[in-house]
């Protein structure tokens, strides 16, 4: 990972392979932002040539000038940030981006400096997404490849002006390790990464930390009543596991309950996917990832909130054991299901989950997972859906989303819908109307939410990722093809609010 560390010292005197510097839209071309400290000379040289290269000033652009006046620096690198004032999750997040973007243009560098804004916020911004944006999956690249592949930019200062107490490098550097986890764990080919290894995984990461774990294997998912995360499990060579992670400081401030879709590979069970559907479907665990992940960054951030974490992990294959269409499970708690399409699998290892954590009475719980189309739909590829059972819960999940960089957009949960899941056989059917398939399966989890003590359903809200989990296309912003480590960001920040 790239070492990071912050320097206020003047940034035209940096001795470094590249400065990297903001530009944004102006109204014919890309013009410097302000706030740079450099010599009137550089900055004339700088707007006089973003202009002659025809540079816009949009997200994403990089534009890199050598021989810059009054620049120590062997290149400088201008990185776009957009029009003033263009939608994004967080006024801060266009820095995150940017600097993602010119890490990603940095690979193989030895050092830069980011002056893309001066203050403390900015720079914390700046920091995750350079940490972010040098992120490299090379784990099972052959010897040939590797020896080839640049390597992400080795060092970083962050420019910030002034004195700070707040450890920003220390904290960037958590939250993107917690990222970059997240996506190591997604990025895994399916042989590798299955129920009980990602239970390994982790056991192994939790180990020295102040975060208990403990997981159920057949035997104890079977005795503890847990037919959904069975059911879709007892197709697959490689059994189901339920990992439940505990961190509980002293003096905590509120009792959160996070529950992680962790399908480690989904093929569709007996109802199949096509091939192609298939081919990302590796990624059908990152819900699960994004709990693990964001629960280790937690307790090492010692955020006085105390966190459950509950892993639901199962593989969705057709062996001779696969459960069918028409199939009856009980679940946790004793409420029977009929199976109607077994690759709408995920609602039923999140329903245990959901009902498990009900009975620890938490403040909130929070369930997060790649769970329909049917949000890729509405949503597109890079915001999540959040749905809640309470309004002022659904309102703060999507807030910390945003404050945290993460496009997130609250979506309605009709009452109606609950009717098209009566089932004749059993206490309700898994899927509904196709229309709102996204508001459908939130509504069936809904169903497993508990009680508190007065007899009123606890808070609860579901967070789809089934967009942002898993980037198909080309690098953006701080975000690589493959597993982004989509909901750990929004994870932490949410318990960040109750501390």
């Amino acid at each position: 990972m790239t070492n990071l560390t912050l320097t206020d010292s003047k940034i035209a005197s940096a001795k470094v392979d590249a400065l990297v510097l903001a530009s944004t839209t102006g109204e014919d071309t890309a013009v410097l932002a302000e706030g740079t400290d450099l010599p009137k000379n550089a900055v004339a040289f700088l707007n006089q040539n973003l202009s002659a290269t025809g540079a816009t000033g949009k997200a994403d652009e990089v534009v890199k000038l050598a021989g810059v006046p009054g620049v120590t620096a062997k290149l400088v690198v201008v990185v776009g940030t957009g029009k003033p004032g263009a939608a994004v999750p967080d006024a801060l997040e266009r820095y995150r981006r940017a600097a993602g973007a010119a890490t990603r243009a940095l690979a193989g560098k030895d050092s830069a400096v980011f002056a893309l804004g001066g203050g403390v916020e900015e720079a914390r911004a700046v920091a995750e997404g350079v940490l972010l944006g040098g992120y490299a999956f090379q784990t099972f690249l052959g010897e040939g490849k590797s020896a080839s592949a640049k390597a992400p930019l080795a060092s970083a200062q962050v420019y910030v002006k002034g004195r700070h107490k707040e450890d920003i490098a220390g904290q960037s550097a958590t939250v993107a390790d917690a990222v970059r986890y997240a996506r190591d764990l997604v990025n895994t080919p399916p042989n590798v990464l299955f129920p009980e290894s990602f239970a390994h995984s982790v056991s192994q990461h939790a180990d020295g930390t102040k975060v208990t774990i403990d997981v159920w294997d057949t035997d104890r998912l079977q005795a503890e009543g847990c037919g959904g995360i069975l059911g879709v499990g007892q197709g697959s060579g490689r059994p189901p596991r339920l990992v439940t992670m505990t961190y509980k400081p002293r003096g905590a401030k509120a009792h959160l309950a996070f529950v992680g879709k962790g399908i480690t590979f989904d093929s569709g069970g007996l109802c199949i996917k096509p091939g192609t559907g298939m081919v990302t479907m590796k990624c059908d665990m990152a819900g699960a990832a994004a709990v693990a992940a964001s629960i280790l960054a937690l307790a090492e951030l010692k955020v006085p909130v105390a966190v459950t974490g509950y892993l639901c992990l199962a593989e969705n294959m057709t062996g001779d054991l696969a459960q069918r269409p028409g199939d009856v499970v009980t679940m946790r708690g004793g409420r029977t299901v009929e199976i109607i399409n077994t690759d709408a699998e995920g609602r039923l290892v999140m329903a245990d989950g959901i009902a498990l954590a009900s009975e620890q009475q938490p403040d909130a719980i929070v369930d997060i997972a790649t769970l329909t189309g049917a949000c890729v739909i509405a949503l597109g590829n890079r915001t999540m859906g959040v749905m809640a059972n309470d309004d002022d819960l659904r309102e703060r999940v999507t807030a910390a989303a945003n404050g945290a960089g993460e496009a997130a957009w609250a979506m309605p949960l009709p009452e109606e819908i609950r009717g098209s899941m009566d089932s004749p056989v059993a206490d309700l059917k898994h899927t509904g109307d196709r229309a709102g398939g996204m508001m459908v399966a939130a509504k069936f989890l809904e169903e497993f939410v508990g009680k508190d003590a007065a007899g009123e359903a606890l808070k609860w809200s579901h967070v789809d990722i089934a967009g942002p989990a898993f980037n198909e296309k080309s690098a953006w912003g701080y975000t690589p093809t493959g597993g982004t480590g989509s909901g750990v960001r929004a994870l932490i920040e949410l318990a960040r609010s109750y501390a």
